[in-house]
């Protein structure tokens, strides 16, 4: 019978979902009772703690739904090695505000010179900030686009497409697009200001049969 309120705090803390609550609650009450720590600051060193743990979990939950294909932070990119960047905007772009007011970032250059980092230094930036963000090449997005319309589920995709905070498009311009294609990314690009704005990682080495006029920020290398 001893362990029978401990097996209903367990019940209790499950259900409303305290996962950090339930696990640290014995070992935080034994230290506040070592240190003479009163009941108030013991709930409210446990309660922080699970606010903690809670945004990491949806900051991680946010990155994989993001569907990255890694997890780069803005912190391991070598701007020494680019001088010509301007390391001062990119690192403004990732507080994210750009994504509130609704502007869109391109960003330009050779390939190999860490657009795709960029891009998703960005990413993880946003997900960090809890906004939720899609990640995706511009051919793999041209395909998704061409099978939707020949399932008649097109609107759908848009709608998903829209429904991001943030819309990252990587590699525009390094594989050749059917007309088709372009005109259906054309679509994604040309959507009413109230849709996710969205970032552009494109290439020089080929050139895209898309244009736009958008509000923007370019970056180019």
């Amino acid at each position: 019978m001893t362990d029978a309120p401990q097996i209903l705090l367990a019940y209790h803390l499950k259900a409303l979902k305290l996962p950090t609550f339930l696990r640290e609650y014995d070992k935080i009450a034994r230290l506040c009772a070592a240190e003479g720590v009163d009941h108030p600051r013991y709930l409210m060193r446990l309660a922080e703690m699970e606010m903690i743990d809670r945004e990491r979990r949806m900051v991680e939950r946010r990155i994989k739904a993001a569907r990255f294909p890694t997890v780069k932070s803005l912190d391991s990119f070598d701007f020494l090695a680019l001088p010509s960047l301007n390391k001062m905007l990119v690192l403004e772009l990732a507080r994210s505000d750009y994504v509130e007011r609704r502007e869109n970032i391109i960003a330009v250059g050779n390939s190999g010179t860490g657009k795709s980092h960029i891009a998703l230094g960005l990413g993880l930036a946003a997900c960090q900030k809890g906004l939720s963000v899609g990640f995706i090449t511009a051919s793999a997005l041209v395909h998704e686009l061409l099978e939707a319309r020949d399932e008649r589920r097109l609107l759908r995709l848009q709608r998903q497409l829209a429904g991001y905070k943030l819309l990252i498009i990587d590699e525009l311009g390094y594989v050749p697009l059917s007309a088709t294609g372009a005109e259906l990314l054309f679509e994604v690009f040309s959507q009413p200001r109230k849709s996710a704005p969205w970032s552009i990682s494109a290439s020089w080495t080929r050139t895209s049969n898309i244009s736009a006029s958008v509000n923007r920020r370019d970056a180019t290398w």
